[in-house]
């Protein structure tokens, strides 16, 4: 039976395929500040019950009275729990003393006294600093591991490793689970990361996933990947209404259910009256309806709204407008993507727009992370038969037809339908838009123009 200790956190859980094996010996490795501490105290509390206690050991980095009045920050932290059901002992002293030898007779000595069902070590990493010789450390590796395997317990070392050492430290042989939390710093904000080297016996969510440290401890997010197909997947053959007077004539009868469309243009083409007359269209049929941007707040949405005729207050009452906003200045692409990707699941939405998708790139730190994320989102909202609407901002329209902008063409590749919006202005503004791809069926292939009325976006047809 492959029973598992769970982190305390459903993300995490989910990235270890339901949490660290029982009794297994696990690395938690990261530098100074990356939240190994805050990972390893949310697992400890809650894991903790009055069937077995749990025991953390601190060595040479902290004293327990410090680590102690940092957790009582977090919501996790149980005073009550305390000396019953969580045991703090600060070893470094005795360690310092006789050497790191003294790690065996505390361990033994605890397992008699306390038959402890968790055992943490913070920080392991430090007992090199007490290691007289690699022999001596490896050998007291040797029996301290054969100590824990023996007994039924489940193990944490939590250490300042680098990659470097991963590679170089005896202790990374023999552990079972290896989990790496990492810090990396922008102009604007720290980007944290959770990555599972190593998980003996079991599979586990590649790649990194990103996460922050907030009062309930970690809020992870995990790595969004492609859909399986459904066995019984079949596709929707039915069209749907983009809400925008004359739009439909020129994508061949509507857009198809399940999928995306991208609406490139200069700012002012219209393209967010277009995606907000999109969505609108949805709440007419009843159909919940996400809006999703990441420059104009919701108190300028709401105006917007208003202005198109919609009671903004009632239809979100219904259920059927959502509204998303996080503003371009502490964007996150994993948090966003996968926050999005769980309320429209949850939700049960089938209409979106994300406003624009150019914000995400710029704040995108990895450009190959955001293409694979939109990818897989996109293919989730196929397999889900969710409509979408990518909005892009661009300077133009490149020679091939695709949107003249760092990655634009990139993006359009992944859409079944590419609308561009252009502007042209002479003695008045003229707008227009034209249809150059339209998956699945016949589309318009001229030029028309478009007018941006106080009741939205309409096409000018002959």
């Amino acid at each position: 039976m492959n029973v598992r200790i769970s982190t305390g956190n459903c993300e995490a859980d989910e990235i270890l395929f339901g949490g660290f094996p029982k009794n297994s010996i696990n690395i938690i490795m990261g530098l100074p500040g990356t939240g190994k501490t805050v990972f390893a105290q949310n697992l400890v509390f809650h894991n903790a019950s009055a069937d077995r206690p749990i025991l953390y050991l601190t060595t040479l980095s902290e004293p327990v009275a410090k680590v102690v009045r940092y957790l009582e920050r977090f919501d996790f932290y149980d005073e009550s729990k305390l000396a019953t059901e969580v045991h703090y002992d600060d070893v470094g002293a005795r360690l310092a003393k006789e050497g790191i030898g003294a790690i065996l007779p505390i361990i033994e000595e605890a397992i008699r006294t306390l038959a402890p069902k968790i055992i943490v070590i913070d920080s392991f990493k430090a007992l090199h600093d007490l290691a007289p010789s690699g022999l001596e450390l490896r050998k007291m590796l040797f029996e301290l591991t054969g100590t824990l395997t023996a007994f039924d317990t489940t193990v944490f070392l939590l250490g300042e490793y680098t990659n470097e050492h991963a590679q170089q430290l005896p202790e990374f042989a023999v552990a079972d689970g290896i989990v790496q939390l990492m810090r990396n710093p922008t102009t604007t904000r720290d980007e944290r990361f959770l990555r599972v080297l190593k998980l003996r016996g079991s599979a586990y969510l590649e790649g990194s996933h990103a996460f922050r440290i907030e009062s309930h401890g970690l809020e992870v997010f995990p790595r969004l990947v492609s859909p399986q197909l459904p066995e019984n997947y079949k596709i929707v053959e039915e069209r749907i209404s983009s809400g925008v007077p004359g739009m439909d004539k020129l994508l061949g009868g509507g857009l198809w259910r399940g999928s995306t469309t991208l609406v490139a243009g200069p700012t002012g083409g219209g393209k967010t009256t277009m995606g907000l007359q999109f969505v609108l269209e949805g709440v007419k049929l009843g159909e919940p309806s996400l809006y999703a941007n990441f420059q104009e707040n919701p108190t300028q949405i709401a105006r917007v709204l208003r202005n198109l005729g919609v009671d903004v207050t009632e239809a979100e009452k219904k259920g059927l407008l959502k509204l998303y906003y996080s503003s371009p200045v502490e964007l996150q692409i994993d948090s966003v993507i996968v926050t999005l990707f769980k309320r429209i699941r949850a939700e049960k939405i089938t209409r979106v727009v994300i406003d624009a998708i150019g914000d995400l790139r710029m704040a995108a730190s990895d450009p190959q992370r955001l293409h694979d994320y939109l990818y897989a989102l996109i293919q989730h909202f196929t397999v889900m038969g969710v409509t979408t609407f990518l909005n892009f901002e661009t300077a133009g329209v490149g020679a091939d037809g695709h949107p003249a902008s760092a990655n634009g063409g990139r993006i359009s590749y992944l859409s079944d339908n590419i609308v561009i919006l252009s502007t042209e202005v002479k003695e008045k503004v003229k707008r227009t838009v034209s249809v150059i791809k339209a998956r699945g069926g016949a589309h318009d292939l001229s030029i028309h123009e478009i007018e941006i009325t106080e009741n939205g976006v309409r096409v000018k047809l002959p």
